[in-house]
This record gives structure tokens, C-alpha cells and sequence, in this order.
């Protein structure tokens, strides 16, 4: 059975920095693609960034680019997310998901198959 699982969510100051992390087990998603994603209350869950199997190749969105950086580590089955300079709209459940099937990265939340439970980020401002 699939499993991610994430963490180092938090709660964090303004311009403050984490790092998420989220592990599978079950199955060896080495040449697979992840990614994260969030959901703020009251929102739609939105792409943050996603990541190749060989970690060649990353996305961004808009408002996390140059602030985020995804990273992974195959031999660990992991999947990171580093998360500096953060603002109170980063405020989220971040969520981390992998494609079954595929190795390139997508955008699209529909593009991926497992996904976690979630690790709530809180920033203050």
C-alpha cells in the first residue's frame, strides 16, 4: 500500500524559513515525478512545484518562484520542499503527490495519482 507522508510543517514568523519533507513507502517512485501542492481555508487547493524524476527539471508557480525550491532524493524514496522568505499568503495545508506513471513534472493536480494528508504551514505576520 501507497504511502506519503509529510512534515516539518509548522508555525513560523514572516520572512522565516521551512523545509517540508514528505516520504513514500510501498513502492520505489525513483523514476517517477512529485510534487507539492496547497490548499489556504476558503480556497481551492493551487500547484506550488513540481519536480522530475531526475530532479532536472522543476516548476514553479508565480508566487512561490524564487522563494521555493523542490528538491528530492531517490535513494530515500523523498520528496523536500524549502520554503524561505515566507509570507502570510504561503499560510496552507501543503500536500505532496506523486505520478504513478509518469517521470516528467505537470502543473496539473489531475496529472498525479497518490497524494498525502497534508502538513499545515502557518506564518505570522
Amino acid at each position: 500500500q501507497v504511502q506519503l507522508v509529510e512534515s516539518g510543517g509548522g508555525l513560523v514568523q514572516a520572512g522565516g524559513s521551512l523545509r517540508l519533507s514528505c516520504a513514500a513507502s510501498g513502492r520505489t517512485f525513483s523514476s517517477n515525478a512529485m510534487g507539492w501542492f496547497r490548499q489556504a481555508p476558503g480556497k481551492e487547493r493551487e500547484f506550488v512545484a513540481a519536480i522530475n524524476w531526475t530532479g532536472g527539471t522543476t516548476y514553479y508557480a508565480d508566487s512561490v518562484k524564487g522563494r521555493f525550491t523542490i528538491s528530492r532524493d531517490n535513494a530515500k524514496n523523498t520528496v523536500y520542499l524549502q520554503m524561505n522568505s515566507l509570507e502570510s499568503g504561503d499560510t496552507a495545508v501543503y500536500y505532496c503527490a506523486v505520478r504513478a506513471n509518469f517521470a516528467s513534472a505537470s502543473r496539473y493536480q489531475n496529472g498525479y495519482d497518490y497524494w498525502g494528508q497534508g502538513t499545515q504551514v502557518t506564518v505570522s505576520s
